[in-house]
């Protein structure tokens, strides 16, 4: 049974969204899979407004060392599994929601020996599932063209190639192994940031961050697995908290909806397949004035929802979602 209050928990931190979210997908109930489980707020907010049992999935082995003080209150509700969340279909054969919440969390953000942020310092890593190469492997051994590539597609920095000469630069002297001596060499490339607007740095540690886990890659297989693991009604909610994964998840769910439109008003009406699913969100859901003064870091945050349809998966082209590709993929 529910408890009367879904957020009444004590969970780490109450996530972003989370009260439109669980209004948005009311009644919950039924199997979700929570792919981004971070410190467990989504899972925890789901079980509490009446999800049979949710399987938390993620790749990093941090969030499931610290959710072992907390799991066993949900008597077996919650099901944790070390995975990345575009394989989710491979966990189950039907459920009746998946929830993501895309990007860093808090939980890595705020420890300085994950090397996701430049506010302290700390070995140059970025890796969420602590395996594979590290962001000081990228920085020290990719090219000049390389390190400008994945800086301007996947950070969008318009100085991509002045960075990537200065790094290159600087690590024929030393190896760059600490987020404050990356972080120096971007600002040195830069004007200095006035007041009011984000650290120089911002862009290049993003893109550093999403190349290192394939953030958006594992955004279109995921979009996909949801599709198939999600049973005829169940919902996706998914939480973003940049334009280009918001972009993507948008054109995602409005092709899967059959709202792509024609490219050409002349031309006569294509047969199209049934759509997939139906968007329960027309725009996107952002945080309200409590949220933001609760919690600054929610001020991008964009939630969409959609429920599945009985129509068959299918496949999509990454280009028709504008996921952002490398010219030469690593």
């Amino acid at each position: 049974m529910a408890e009367e209050n879904p957020l009444a928990h004590d969970a780490p931190h109450v996530p972003v969204l989370l009260r439109p979210l669980l209004r948005a997908v009311a009644p919950v109930s039924g199997t979700w899979i929570d792919g981004t489980f971070g410190a467990g707020g989504y899972a925890r907010g789901l079980l509490n407004a009446g999800a049979d049992k949710v399987i938390g999935v993620d790749r990093d082995p941090l969030a499931h060392d610290l959710a072992r003080s907390w799991i066993g209150a949900f008597s077996g509700r919650l099901q944790l599994v070390q995975a990345n969340f575009a394989q989710m279909d491979d966990l189950a054969e039907a459920v009746d929601g998946v929830v993501l919440d895309l990007g860093v969390s808090s939980m890595q953000l705020d420890r300085p020996d994950r090397g996701f942020s430049f506010m302290k310092d700390g070995p140059l890593d970025m890796r969420m599932s602590q395996a594979g190469d590290s962001a000081a492997d990228l920085v020290n051994q990719l090219d000049e063209t390389e390190l400008a590539d994945i800086l301007f597609i996947f950070g969008e920095e318009r100085a991509s190639r002045r960075i990537a000469k200065a790094i290159v630069r600087a690590r024929s002297l030393e190896p760059i192994t600490t987020t404050l001596r990356l972080a120096e060499i971007i600002e040195g490339c830069l004007p200095r940031a006035k007041p009011g607007q984000s650290h120089p740095a911002t862009r290049s540690f993003q893109a550093l961050r999403i190349a290192v886990n394939d953030e958006y890659g594992a955004l279109f297989q995921g979009l996909m697995a949801a599709e198939r693991v999600l049973r005829p009604q169940g919902q996706l909610a998914v939480v973003t908290f940049h334009s280009v994964e918001d972009r993507m998840v948008k054109r995602f769910l409005q092709a899967r909806a059959g709202q792509t439109g024609r490219a050409n008003r002349y031309a006569p009406q294509a047969e199209t397949p049934d759509p997939q699913f139906d968007l329960v969100t027309r725009k996107a859901i952002g945080p309200d004035a409590e949220e933001l003064a609760d919690n600054p870091r929610a001020r991008s945050a964009k939630l969409r929802v959609a429920r599945r349809t009985g129509a068959p998966a299918g496949g999509i082209d990454a280009k028709a979602i504008a996921m952002p590709q490398l010219k030469r993929p690593r």
